[in-house]
């Protein structure tokens, strides 16, 4: 067989991609202040720019150092901006005039920065991380200190807790780490000569932070840590170029993680290895294929995580190649496995995990790890719900079976055609209880065919050549129906748990998103982890913590069956899990002694909230099957509430939106629709208060006339505004009865020509159903539509109403020859105080005449659409109202 070429790592050449995309950054790191991290940064950038480098001077602290000062020389300086403060200017980095510039270089001084309120963003790294976004690189300077996860064992070191951090990852992400070190003794006489602070802040700095202690423990995590980013650099160019490891450039211990009794035995040692090295550690599971289901490594990989390892499980068939391809692709130096209880033939045969090792990976160190105490692997194996005599009663029953099948046919079928009956024993045996109950049957069945059949009968002997060939090779088919059927057995039993839980769990993704309030999904997420517990589960939700507290208050909001509640020792285990984000209660390391499990349902956004279960008295642990779906189950949900808390955002998003759309429509409305009828009505009686005697009398009605029509002009304004409540209220209850709606329509004609002074056409058609409509509701109806058609058709423009039949269907037509409509806006003329871009130029209106209509016809069972253009000339607006016939 041809062997393969190596190819990179796909995820380490996206990782490269990705970083070629950004602008480098390279980081100055030391251990404390004082170490020299800024001179040599700007010692480096001299070098650069007398190279051809455009180089910029961002910022840099000098700190009244005019040693500093003096460094900086003549690379060009970036005008720093001004920052408004509570009455004070204070100068900070100017982002948008380096974006402006573009160097190629730019000095960037003391990443933890945190920047003056009002800037873009309040802390300096993110600065950096929108320049290098836009590609430009950046040089900048840290403290080891200011890492956000060492800040506690800082604070526990030197007794100051430092308020500036840096996210690891940015450190994590740079291109170039440069660690500026000089000993602890060498920085306290910098310290005392000056050159670090002023003499009297010095003198404090000495007797606290700057002890030679303190500075020792600091100078080794940053030596430390920038050993893992080289480590980190030279595994990333390993897998990116295809290399295969490990290469003994540090040191990386991997443990070997079953699930046998002595997989945490290992997890633990190889912890002791990796801290006595100072090396990384990777916890590696490999499951195979023909795995028993109830065989659980989940609490050894749990506890790797608790250790602080990194954890990576695969699923290959070939476990010794799987190991090593995955030790090497890692650049692990050192391989920890437990010693197992192997079967003795695999132990003769040289066939255990630990000789493949020996034997394949002879670059690797390999820790033997003793057995713990405890049943053989294939009992544990093969141990399943039925008690464990009851699968050899089963077997024997079997063989006895297939002998009584073989006595009733004696004599009709030959002697040596009868070890064929022994074969269904041995087969059923195999898949039933696996491989050792199959070699059993094998035996049994073998010694009964020998004794009951074979000549001499009723003995053991085997009389010729021909019968000890069929025993051989009865034997070995057998034994070998034994060994693979068992296999066989285990990989179907396997697959079907692992079927079965994959259907549930699509079961329940599919009952998770089905359409539903939040209190159907938390009933949801209850009732399936009361299924696979196997006893009652709630779900709780945390509320925000209260003024003065830490921690959130768990709530609870769904349970399983219904009365299902935890008591008040329980529901400690539940706040300290909401608090700590871990499995706390019953089966775990803390407080045991309650009636619940808690476990947290983790979402990117942090808790979403937590599961409790109840398992039956009596009853263990989850198996690892179950385990698995309840971890699958907790995921799942927790993605489930996201989104359910999401789209209940984005509702409340959206009606924020629109009730400040329509309030502030309402505002302008406002505005312009009462001010002029009231402008006009306290113009006219102002005038008629002033100089009514000496007005003539048709001057006086004109003037009564104007207040009298911008009233009427008012009153219907504010009857809009009611109706328009009235509809959003779902306060219109129509009073239905058969309306003529020819009459109707001449009724409405005859009322516009009354109000408006001009006609409109109706054209009643073929003589329409009469629907059951309310007529009162309809004939507002008519008066808006035919209202807002005389208004916007102009002075000379002409408005018809028409009747008409569509299949069961009413339609009322008004059409008019205006401006039209354009396209884009007909879905919104119906929209409250909506004006169309053509037609607020013709006419005046509040924007709520075809609001109340759509409203109105939706009371009565109808609908109304708008279409425009009405006319072959472009021209032209229809609005058209449809019934339900009689």
């Amino acid at each position: 067989m041809v062997e393969q070429p190596a190819r990179p790592d796909p995820d380490a050449l996206l990782a490269i991609a990705r970083r070629e995309a950004r602008g480098r950054l390279k980081v100055f790191l030391g251990a404390a202040p004082g170490v020299g991290k800024t001179m040599e940064m700007l010692a480096e950038a001299h070098r650069r720019q007398a190279g051809g480098a455009a180089v910029l001077v961002g910022i840099v602290e000098t700190h009244g150092r005019a040693e500093t000062q003096a460094a900086i020389g003549g690379l060009p300086v970036l005008p720093r901006a001004t920052v408004a403060y509570r009455g004070q200017r204070l100068e900070e980095f100017d982002l948008d005039g380096a974006l402006a510039q573009r160097p190629q270089i730019l000095l960037l001084d003391e990443l933890a920065h945190t920047n003056a309120p009002g800037s873009r963003h309040p802390k300096r790294w993110q600065d950096v991380e929108e320049l290098r976004d836009a590609g430009i690189e950046v040089w900048t300077t840290l403290n080891v200190q200011h890492l956000e996860s060492l800040s506690d064992a800082v604070a526990r070191i030197t007794g100051v807790r430092v308020a500036e951090t840096v996210p690891d990852r940015v450190l994590a992400e740079a291109d170039a780490v440069e660690l500026i070190d000089i000993p602890p003794a060498e920085l306290i006489e910098r310290m005392r000569q000056g050159k670090v602070y002023r003499s009297d802040q010095a003198a404090r700095a000495l007797r606290g932070f700057f002890r030679e202690g303190n500075l020792a423990a600091l100078r080794e995590m940053a030596l430390r840590r920038t050993a893992e980013r080289v480590d980190a650099d030279v595994t990333g160019y390993m897998r990116a170029n295809a290399i295969a490891g490990p290469w003994p450039a540090g040191e990386r211990v991997m443990a070997l993680v079953g699930a046998d009794p002595s997989a945490e035995t290992v997890v633990r040692e190889a912890r002791r290895v990796a801290d006595a090295l100072k090396a990384p550690l990777v916890a590696l599971h490999v499951e195979r294929p023909t795995a028993d289901p109830a065989t659980d490594p989940g609490p050894a990989l749990r506890l790797a995580e608790r250790l602080g390892a990194e954890v990576e499980t695969l699923a290959a068939a070939d476990l010794p190649s799987a190991i090593l391809r995955e030790a090497r692709t890692r650049n692990a130096t050192h391989l920890v496995i437990g010693r197992g209880r192997p079967a003795w033939w695999r132990r003769a045969t040289g066939r255990t995990l630990a000789a493949a090792l020996l034997r394949q990976g002879t670059d690797f160190t390999l820790h033997l790890v003793p057995a713990t105490a405890g049943p053989p692997r294939s009992v544990l194996a093969e141990r399943g719900p039925l008690p464990r005599w009851a699968g050899w009663a089963t077997t024997a029953a079997l063989v006895a079976a297939a002998t009584g099948i073989g006595l009733a046919v004696d004599g009709v079928v030959p002697e040596g055609a009868l070890g064929m009956v022994y074969l269904v024993p041995i087969v059923a045996a195999a898949v039933g209880f696996g491989a050792l109950q199959g070699a059993v049957a094998a035996l049994l069945s073998f010694l009964a065919w020998n004794y009951l059949f074979l000549p001499p009968r009723y003995t053991f002997t085997i009389a010729g050549p021909q019968d000890v060939v069929g025993v051989v090779v009865f034997a070995l088919v057998a034994l070998l129906l034994a060994g693979t059927t068992g296999g066989l057995g285990r990989s179907v039993r396997a697959a079907r748990a692992r079927m079965l839980g994959l259907r549930r769990l699509v079961e329940f993704s599919r009952r998770l998103g089905a359409p539903g309030d939040k209190g159907d999904l938390l009933m949801a997420i209850a009732e399936e982890a009361s299924r696979i517990a196997g006893g009652p589960a709630c779900v709780l939700l945390l509320l925000p913590p209260l003024p003065g507290e830490n921690a959130p208050e768990p709530v609870l909001r769904a349970s399983a069956p219904i009365m299902a509640e935890p008591d008040e020792a329980s529901m400690a285990a539940a706040r300290w899990s909401a608090a700590h984000g871990r499995a706390a209660g019953r089966g775990t390391d803390t407080l045991p002694s309650a009636g619940w499990q808690f476990r947290p349902m983790r979402t990117a956004r942090g808790l979403a909230g937590l599961v409790g279960l109840r398992r039956p008295e009596g009853a263990g642990a989850l198996d690892g099957e179950a385990d698995r779906a309840l971890d699958a189950l907790l995921d799942q949900a927790a993605v489930a509430l996201e989104r359910a808390d999401l789209m209940e955002e984005r509702a409340r998003d959206e009606a924020r939106a629109e009730t400040e759309a329509l309030r502030t429509a309402l505002l302008t409305s406002l505005g312009h629709d009462l001010r002029t009828p009231l402008t006009s009505i306290r113009g006219a009686i102002g005038t008629l208060r002033s100089a009514g005697p000496a007005l003539s009398e048709a001057t006086r009605a004109d003037l009564l006339a104007t207040a009298e029509e911008e009233t009427e002009r008012l009153s219907r304004w504010i009857a809009n505004i009611l109706d328009m409540v009235r509809i959003e209220s779902r306060q219109i209850t129509p009073r239905r009865e058969t309306v003529d709606l020819a009459e109707a329509a001449e009724t409405a004609a005859a009322r516009a020509l009354r109000s408006h002074g001009r006609a409109v056409t109706v054209d009643p058609g073929p003589r329409p159903a009469a629907p059951r409509l309310d007529p009162a509701l309809l004939d507002q109806v008519l008066a808006n539509l035919l209202d807002n058609a005389l208004k916007y058709a102009g002075p000379e423009g002409q408005v018809a109403l028409r009747l008409a039949r569509d299949g069961a269907e009413v339609v009322i037509a008004v059409e008019d020859d205006g401006p039209g409509i354009p396209r884009e806006e007909l879905q919104r003329v119906f929209d409250p105080f909506f004006r169309a871009t053509r037609t607020d130029r013709v006419a005046a209106g509040s924007g709520l005449g075809l609001a109340i209509c759509r409203g109105l016809v939706q009371a009565m069972g109808g609908r109304i659409a708008a279409e425009s253009p009405a006319r072959p000339d472009g021209r032209g607006t229809r609005m058209v109202v449809r019934f339900p016939g009689a």
